[in-house]
């Protein structure tokens, strides 16, 4: 008899748990957003975390080229997104939806003006002050060694005779 009821605790309380466990992965919705970098150039990509989101969400904005996918895990989230080339600079919101969870949770973020590139003719031709005073350094290193080594050599040379 007493082994009976033990076994009939022990069943219900592997069912309790058993029906519990399906409650306890759910989630939250996410959290912890955050964006890197927080002001990025038209046409740059921009990685975004999240956590929260068990079931892997999507991250959308209007500036985005398209949305980004978030993958399912337990822990932290990564997606990058493509900032569109034609978005207009200024002060911008993602928003991070999970796939198991209705909410949402935003995020700014900045964009800024596109800088070109430092090539062609153009960017051949100036050097930063840096550059400059180490090529000076560097010659200045060079011709007082040159002259050292000339002036020890004329006196091995007058030696020898």
């Amino acid at each position: 008899m007493r082994a009976s009821r033990a076994c009939l605790v022990t069943a219900a309380a592997c069912a309790a748990v058993g029906l519990a466990a399906p409650i306890a992965t759910a989630t939250n919705g996410p959290s912890n957003v955050n964006v890197n970098p927080f002001r990025v150039h038209q046409g740059a990509v921009l990685t975004i975390s999240a956590s929260g989101c068990g079931h892997g969400g999507t991250v959308t904005s209007h500036v985005f080229q398209r949305p980004a996918h978030l993958p399912a895990s337990d822990t932290t989230s990564y997606a990058t997104a493509k900032i569109r080339h034609n978005a207009t600079p200024g002060n911008y919101h993602l928003a991070v939806k999970c796939n198991d969870n209705p909410r949402m949770k935003t995020h700014q973020f900045t964009v800024v003006a596109g800088r070109g590139t430092m090539g062609g003719i153009g960017g051949s031709l100036g050097a930063s002050d840096t550059e400059m005073k180490v090529g000076a350094g560097l010659v200045a290193v060079a011709a007082i060694g040159g002259g050292l080594f000339i002036a020890r050599r004329r006196r091995l040379n007058r030696a020898e005779v």
